[in-house]
């Protein structure tokens, strides 16, 4: 397979670190012209400085935090239009912040819902009527391995992963006859800033080390080892090409084999 995204649009969220960054290089790296969108603004500017232009592609971003949809909302209108369209809306951000359920107050939950669900509907309400118009879309959230089985500890977390996988769900069968697709990305443990705040944050509650945590994570993964962001971009370039027409609607795991359900 030859992937060549040459006169694509790609949005990408959250991609100044981590998993986004990583898809954002690779995109770029394949002809793609690229929007990051994440709320620093000197990050932002770093990556694009990054970004590849084998095709002389112009880059851009979108400064805009996801607690207040609204600045989201008026900042995407303005970079992306039915005439002026986005073939790729690749959905990340960071989770909820770990704890017990009955230990979380309602502000979490508004927090969580609208920071993944109201601007996921935001963002997909801005590049649809261009993806309609061309007859191509590609949709991929990224949420966790919590869709498929709960992670402890991350209460709200667990809730909010889930109302976005049936929001998907849910779109993929709505978008399907013109040509877009809607799927999700479950990562597992990855190797990013927030896999590091959870390790501390079960460590402190546990009074054992990190690395103890990270050990114990490790061993109930049968690839034995973390995942790397790169892995997960690779999985979100598949099923943002063309060779991905007839994948729809799925929940895909990228977790070394950690899951025990199917």
């Amino acid at each position: 397979m030859k992937f060549d995204f040459s006169k694509m649009r790609a949005l990408v969220c959250g991609s100044t670190k981590g998993m986004g960054k990583a898809t954002a290089l690779q995109f770029a790296e394949l002809g793609a012209e690229v929007i990051l969108v994440a709320r620093n603004k000197a990050l932002l500017k770093e990556t694009i400085a990054m970004l590849p232009t084998i095709n002389n592609q112009s880059h851009h971003f979108i400064c805009a935090d996801f607690s207040k949809p609204e600045t989201l909302e008026k900042a995407v209108n303005e970079i992306v239009t039915k005439d002026n369209p986005v073939h790729i809306l690749v959905n990340n951000t960071g989770g909820p912040p770990p704890g017990e359920l009955v230990d979380s107050n309602l502000e979490r939950f508004y927090q969580g819902f609208s920071q993944h669900i109201i601007c996921n509907q935001i963002l997909v309400k801005a590049v649809i009527p261009g993806m309609k118009k061309n007859k191509y879309g590609r949709i991929i959230n990224i949420i966790s391995t919590s869709v498929k089985q709960p992670i402890k500890g991350l209460g709200v977390s667990n809730t909010i992963r889930g109302a976005v996988a049936s929001w998907a769900k849910t779109l993929s069968n709505e978008v399907a006859p013109f040509g877009i697709t809607v799927n999700n990305i479950l990562p597992g443990a990855t190797n990013t800033g927030r896999l590091t705040s959870l390790f501390q944050h079960i460590a402190k509650e546990k009074n054992m080390s990190p690395e103890k945590i990270k050990e114990e994570w490790v061993q109930m993964i049968p690839a034995g080892r973390i995942c790397e962001p790169e892995e997960i971009a690779n999985a979100i370039i598949f099923l943002a090409s063309p060779f991905a027409a007839y994948i729809n609607g799925i929940n895909l795991p990228v977790d070394g084999g950690r899951l025990s359900c199917l």
